[in-house]
């Protein structure tokens, strides 16, 4: 099982808070460090503001050397496609090839508004031409044009520059839902992920991607399967009950949903999950200040599963 950081910065961080997380993740030994892409905080004052995704990851693309680096998960609704493919193959870039792009519909309504972001009703089409257009550039050979022709975005003989660093840049896909989503990750992911699932449903929800790649002709063992959940850990339950505390959560609610309680409880958890298939997980840490929470999980939970 690899694991891999994923904070909230729209809570509340500086970009240099960003970093020292970011910094600590690549020190411990952790695969990668993601951040979600957002511009509006979901509770409290998000002071002292929201930090653009692909601006943070650039910097931290510069500041860091052996991380893996990505969105969970940008939206269609931020940026054209085209502009999309040049942001990330030039992080690519500037990282040495250790970029990954998530990419969903987006759901944030009220942070639209907050920012005179446009919110269509149906967005899943866009996410389909998005990941089109957006493989279809960094596929297209160098010295040919890259045309597309769809309902909502249009290219026309584009130079399909620059290119990122990687061969293929890993694309994941995520989400619950039974029919497209699974259908979207066997065409164009390289991973799919179900972001902070209920845990009876996890091995269901990979059949059904599974079996969308069998339709298609396409190996199910290509995708990597990942699940994004909130990280809370602790010594002992009095430590665990702090750190409950300090992101606004309860115990039994974390245990509940979360990879959350003490060592013995979350290697169990873990466990569990890797026998329903997970891969890979996304810890998500909330409270950004609370470096020892990464450097416990690391030391304590992490060896026990790899």
């Amino acid at each position: 099982m690899r694991f891999r950081i994923f904070t909230e910065p729209q809570q509340g961080a500086t970009y240099d808070d960003i970093l020292a997380v970011a910094q600590a993740t690549e020190r411990l030994g952790f695969d990668a460090f993601f951040r979600s892409d957002h511009y509006l905080t979901m509770g409290g004052s998000g002071l002292p503001g929201p930090t653009d995704a692909w601006t943070t990851l650039a910097g931290l693309a510069r500041e860091t050397q052996r991380i893996r680096l990505g969105t969970l998960v940008s939206s269609v609704t931020y940026r054209l496609p085209g502009i999309l493919a040049i942001q990330v193959a030039q992080v690519d870039q500037m990282s040495g090839g250790r970029v990954e792009l998530g990419l969903g519909t987006g759901w944030y309504e009220q942070e639209h508004a907050a920012y005179g972001i446009p919110f269509p009703p149906k967005r899943f089409g866009m996410l389909e031409e998005q990941l089109a257009v957006i493989t279809g550039l960094w596929q297209t050979p160098l010295g040919e044009r890259f045309n597309f022709d769809g309902e909502h975005y249009t290219l026309v003989d584009s130079p399909a520059l620059p290119k990122p660093v990687q061969e293929q840049v890993p694309v994941i896909v995520g989400g619950g839902g039974p029919r497209r989503t699974p259908a979207l990750a066997a065409r164009f992911a390289t991973e799919f992920n179900l972001p902070f699932p209920a845990f009876a449903d996890i091995a269901r929800k990979y059949a059904g991607v599974r079996a969308a790649c069998e339709e298609i002709g396409r190996d199910p063992d290509d995708l990597t399967y990942s699940a994004a959940l909130i990280a809370v850990v602790g010594a002992d339950e009095a430590e665990f009950a702090r750190r409950a505390a300090s992101v606004g959560r309860e115990p039994a609610e974390l245990r509940q949903h979360g990879v959350a309680g003490t060592v013995g409880e979350v290697v169990d958890r873990l466990g569990a999950l890797a026998d329903d298939g997970v891969e890979c997980v996304y810890l998500q840490i909330m409270d950004l200040s609370d470096l020892d929470h990464l450097a416990f999980i690391a030391e304590e939970v992490v060896p026990q599963l790899r």
